[in-house]
């Protein structure tokens, strides 16, 4: 649609529909219920603090910030927040619980369920349920019912007596202790927290397992807090300014790791190359379940270390540990590309005296996600209660990663054979042909709030 000049009067309006168009015309809304719903709430009536042009951004709004200055309550970007209401498939007349709230989520879930569903919308901050209540009423949404409590523990009177129909969580998540709380057949989505980042899954519940079957949407939010706040395991290598966290694995030691930092490293290529804006978040989640001890890098800005490339601040890096050595994934630049973001080869960086060995196990592994995993559809995500014993898997079995309420499975299809591989003069891999399946990608379908994910910086 063409969306006429906007006045005083109209402006908030005309914003809306222009930003329900740009989000529609990126495919991130892909139905008419969301798209009325994106058009009829009044984003701006949820942040009055900030312009109403900043308010119809494609973006974030932070709402709250804790004494340090970081951000614990925000509104989500829109194009969030389109695609996870997608995944939800809530319908009319749907029980609807979301956790993490803020009022304006929650007005959209209402439009959707309509007069004959409900909604409950529930956070551990009291100051955020104050506001979500006042702009709930202010906007004709009181019928609302708004809970101020941890999600740990659900109080078992908002809980419907066959479960919700639907689970939003939009606060990131370590763990999923929902299953009981959701009805069969019911969809829990949520950005659930897979060593060291954040993936918007939607799942389907069934026979008490959680199965995915959606695409997973990298993305940031605010950390959950209360009982359900994660561990990041984090570890620092002495006088280094290196980090490494094991956030779903057995913490490893670090000290020994000091003199094997003091030198630049060696380099092992994969000649598997990436462009600089394609995502490649599949291959660290793959990485993690293929490789022991994988754990995430991230070094001090003004650190004295010897780590070349260094991640960027909120995409820590690939790594693993083998006693006195290491070895992390980067990349170096090949060239500029026709799309001036550049081509760009995965490398392995090793310090210590058998770093070269680690190296080799981390490059195999690239390989071989290279060959068998990179052209197949996205990997499927199963969810098991801990305390059940239907057909989960194996404990010490490959890709299987264990929470506090729950064992995450993650199966990786692979490639179809009729699938070719392509390598350059050199024998560098490139982009992998299918005459089978549908491309899994898409700009916009692994993104973080804000920025493209995946892209190559530094």
């Amino acid at each position: 649609m063409t969306t006429p000049p906007t006045t005083d009067l109209d402006e908030p309006c005309a914003l809306r529909h222009q930003l329900a168009d740009q989000l529609a015309e990126a495919g991130h809304i892909r139905t008419p219920a969301v798209d009325k719903a994106m058009r009829t709430v009044p984003r701006h009536s949820f942040a009055p603090e900030v312009p109403v042009q900043k308010a119809y951004a494609n973006d974030i709004i932070a709402t709250r910030h804790s004494d340090d200055g970081s951000t614990i309550s925000s509104i989500s970007a829109p194009w969030l927040q389109a695609d996870m209401l997608e995944a939800a498939r809530i319908r009319p007349g749907r029980r609807v619980l979301e956790i993490g709230s803020g009022g304006y989520n929650a007005a959209l879930i209402a439009e959707l369920v309509g007069p004959a569903g409900s909604v409950t919308t529930l956070d551990i901050d009291p100051v955020v349920t104050d506001r979500t209540t006042r702009f709930l009423a202010q906007t004709g949404y009181d019928h609302v019912q708004v809970v101020t409590a941890d999600a740990e523990h659900l109080p078992a009177g908002i809980v419907p007596e066959c479960g919700f129909d639907a689970i939003l969580v939009t606060a990131g998540t370590w763990d999923l202790p929902w299953t009981d709380a959701l009805a069969d057949g019911g969809r829990l989505v949520a950005p659930l927290r897979l060593h060291g980042y954040h993936w918007a899954i939607g799942f389907t519940k069934g026979n008490g397992v959680l199965h995915s079957d959606e695409p997973l949407i990298v993305c940031c939010f605010v950390t959950m807090r209360g009982d359900g706040a994660w561990n990041a395991n984090r570890r620092t290598v002495p006088g280094t300014g290196v980090h490494l966290s094991w956030e779903d694995g057995t913490p490893m030691p670090v000290d020994q790791l000091a003199p094997a930092l003091t030198r630049k490293p060696t380099v092992a290529h994969t000649h598997v190359t990436v462009g600089g804006q394609e995502p490649f978040d599949a291959l660290t989640l793959f990485l993690a379940g293929a490789l022991p001890g994988f754990c995430r890098l991230s070094v001090d800005p003004d650190g004295d270390n010897r780590v070349l490339n260094p991640p960027p601040p909120h995409w820590p890096g690939a790594a693993i540990v083998r006693g006195t050595s290491l070895a992390r994934l980067t990349t170096e630049r090949l060239s500029d590309g026709d799309d001036s973001n550049g081509l760009y080869e995965f490398v392995v960086h090793s310090y210590g005296p058998h770093g070269h060995l680690a190296a080799k196990e981390m490059v195999e592994q690239v390989q071989h996600w290279q060959r068998n995993h990179r052209a197949a559809l996205c990997p499927r995500i199963t969810i098991h209660p801990l305390d059940s014993n239907k057909s989960a898997p194996a404990t010490r079995a490959p890709h299987v990663f264990n929470k506090r309420h729950t064992r995450i499975a993650i199966d990786w299809p692979t490639i179809p054979g009729t699938a070719a591989l392509l390598t350059d003069a050199e024998g560098r891999y490139l982009l992998h042909l299918r005459s089978a399946n549908k491309p899994i990608w898409r700009p916009g379908h692994w993104a973080l709030t804000g920025v493209r994910a995946g892209s190559l910086r530094g």
